[in-house]
């Protein structure tokens, strides 16, 4: 297997997490890693940790959107860094895209700073979506104990709320296929409802039973093991103690605050509804401790490791379907 991976914005702890996750003997025989990004911010990493990157087994192919002899400068928010940090993506989205690459994984960047390049960016996701084309992508956090796929993320309260039958059935079925990469056969899964106690048989909303239930009976005929829709304030407790493997969420705080209340750490973020694999670290730039060599690198390598065991799963589900087809 062959990974690239984001340094993120270079001002932000990306760089340093990278290196320190490849240090880690584990890691270094797993894959081939190709780190995508400037040769200045790796050099400015290394002077922070320690450890350069002929140390580990990766190899560095740099866009030289920096200057080569540039000085970074830690937690500022520069347009230039914002710049370089989505050319970074995009040069390693390219690469997935002409098989160059069998995954990404994607070190933070700052929305702002993007933006403030003249790019119109919303998110990784998206932006990621964009390049290869995808038109319904979402996201999916998985962690030790429980994943959950995204019907919306990055948009208004307001706007979430205006539910499609459609985008919550295409979740469940792109939620059902990134867990069988992830070594689940036969996926439980339980559809949050939208409202309190998933609407209350209409005293609280009808938007539960009118959108969401039809996509759930939709995931059901089509052979899925799927429940719903289910009040999210218990459905979290019962699905972190074992009863589901997936959880579907309405919208972005939804899935996101008890994910990161169960592992923080250890969450990653998959991308889902896009032909290519693609893994992030579930924090920020961290722009108030980069560059003081106190980022843990717990998160990378988590989204290091899922990366290699999709592209590893969808290696040998291609290779049995060619099989079957041969």
């Amino acid at each position: 297997m062959k990974i690239a991976i984001t340094i993120g914005d270079p001002a932000g702890v990306g760089a340093e997490v990278t290196l320190k996750a490849l240090s880690d003997p584990e890691l270094s025989g797993a894959a081939e890693w190709v780190i995508v990004g400037d040769k200045a911010a790796l050099d400015a990493a290394a002077g922070v940790t320690g450890i350069a990157l002929q140390n580990t087994s990766a190899i560095l192919f740099s866009p030289d959107a920096l200057k080569a002899n540039a000085t970074i400068e830690w937690g500022k928010l520069r347009a230039e860094y914002g710049r370089a940090a989505a050319e970074y993506v995009r040069m390693a989205t390219k690469m997935c895209l002409d098989q160059e690459v069998d995954a990404m994984v994607t070190a933070p960047l700052n929305k702002e700073a993007v933006t403030l390049s003249g790019l119109a960016f919303t998110g990784h996701t998206e932006y990621i979506a964009e390049l290869c084309g995808a038109g319904d992508s979402c996201m999916l956090l998985a962690g030790k104990q429980l994943a959950v796929a995204h019907v919306s993320t990055h948009t208004s309260l307001r706007s979430a709320c205006e539910l499609n039958t459609e985008r919550v059935t295409r979740t469940i079925e792109l939620g059902a296929e990134a867990m069988k990469l992830m070594g689940f056969r036969e996926p439980r899964i339980a559809v949050c409802g939208l409202n309190p106690h998933a609407g209350e048989h209409g005293l609280f909303g009808t938007e539960d039973a009118e959108k969401i239930t039809p996509a759930v009976r939709r995931a059901v005929e089509a052979g899925m093991l799927c429940d719903g829709p289910l009040p999210a304030d218990t459905l979290f407790v019962k699905a972190s103690r074992g009863a589901y493997d997936l959880v579907v969420a309405m919208y972005h705080d939804q899935g996101h605050i008890p994910m990161k209340l169960l592992d923080f750490e250890g969450t990653v973020n998959v991308s889902l509804g896009i032909p290519i694999i693609r893994t992030s670290v579930d924090h920020g730039t961290a722009f108030d401790i980069a560059g003081n060599n106190l980022a843990d690198a717990g998160n990378m390598r988590s989204a290091l490791l899922t990366a290699v065991g999709m592209a590893k799963r969808r290696r040998d589900r291609d290779s049995e379907t060619a099989r079957a087809n041969g």
